[in-house]
């Protein structure tokens, strides 16, 4: 199907052409990227290394935190290098590439969110159970789905973005390829395929927040036959779980259910929901989460203990 096309390679138009405010996006995204790459991988290392965070609702964390960090790799860097350049290609290869991977580990996100939300439902609903029901085994097959869930969505996308000929226009008015925006640049009919997104990752979107607030209206119903302190216990992780579901779910509902039309906020909504919701999920799970706190500070108080004493161990060895 590529061999149809006569385009190599696009051009990015990014967020600005201005060369004074390329400067500043670099910066002021260079700080984003950074902040959601230590938020994130601060929750990914202390999950992996500490005993006490070995239960399911950490297990999908880490997941949660893993997607994020990919979700922003796989577009940030290229964004943070055509800041410094005057013209910004990117080739059909490395479209694609970006077109798969931001689609894949979106499409993760979801499905880790959805799992949390199973994950609390059966911890109110049957707590007596929770361990035997939320055992390691059926986490681990869980997720299993969910990657190959993710892989199947993200091929579809490039089946989709490799059925599009390309024989005019080569530039995006984006900061980086997705479908929509490589749906305004085909040579062709774009009607059944723009159709078919909006009930692939639409549909996923859509029906994903709906599943997750139907969920939270059972949760919240059957909270009423608790003690006040499992109510305000289980009323702090999911506010924390359905923060993240609005952040996450709002900007994708609104990117993925319109038709390939350009609107004013399009690109200002999909850097929000690209770059700001990674660099939010483990602040807004950290800051609620006084497990997670306190386990983090006690984590890593031990390792800078632990780096002191080798340091003064090697200084006194060399005098």
């Amino acid at each position: 199907m590529q061999l149809n096309n006569n385009v190599t390679e696009f051009i990015l138009l990014g967020l600005t052409q201005d060369p004074f405010w390329k400067k500043i996006v670099f910066v002021m995204f260079l700080l984003l990227y950074l902040g959601t790459l230590l938020g994130n991988l601060l929750i990914i290392i202390t999950v992996k290394t500490s005993q006490a965070l070995k239960n399911p609702m950490f297990f999908f964390l880490f997941y949660l935190s893993l997607s994020d960090t990919c979700v922003s790799t796989s577009i940030a860097p290229r964004m943070l290098v055509d800041a410094l350049l005057k013209k910004t290609t990117i080739s059909f290869s490395e479209c694609m590439i970006q077109v798969f991977s931001a689609h894949f580990f979106g499409c993760l996100e979801i499905f880790v969110l959805i799992l949390m939300a199973v994950d609390h439902y059966v911890a109110i609903y049957k707590p007596l159970h929770y361990m035997t029901i939320v055992s390691h085994w059926v986490c681990g097959v869980l997720m299993a789905v969910a990657w190959v869930g993710s892989c199947v969505h993200s091929s579809v996308q490039i089946f989709l973005a490799l059925s599009l000929p390309f024989c005019g226009p080569n530039v995006i008015d984006y900061y980086f390829c997705d479908l929509q925006s490589l749906l305004k640049l085909a040579c062709s009919d774009t009607y059944v395929v723009n159709r078919l997104l909006v009930s692939n990752s639409g549909a996923i979107c859509t029906v994903s927040f709906v599943m997750l607030m139907f969920s939270y209206v059972i949760i919240l119903h059957s909270l009423r036959n608790h003690s006040a302190e499992v109510r305000k216990k289980a009323l702090s992780t999911c506010v924390s779980h359905f923060t993240v579901v609005i952040l996450f779910f709002g900007p994708c509902i609104f990117m993925y259910t319109h038709p390939a039309t350009t609107f004013p906020m399009d690109k200002m909504i999909a850097v929000f929901h690209t770059v700001g919701t990674p660099l939010f999920n483990p602040v807004i799970y950290t800051l609620r989460n006084t497990v997670e706190k306190s386990t983090m500070r006690k984590l890593w108080s031990k390792k800078l203990i632990a780096d002191d004493k080798r340091q003064m161990k090697v200084s006194n060895h060399s005098l």
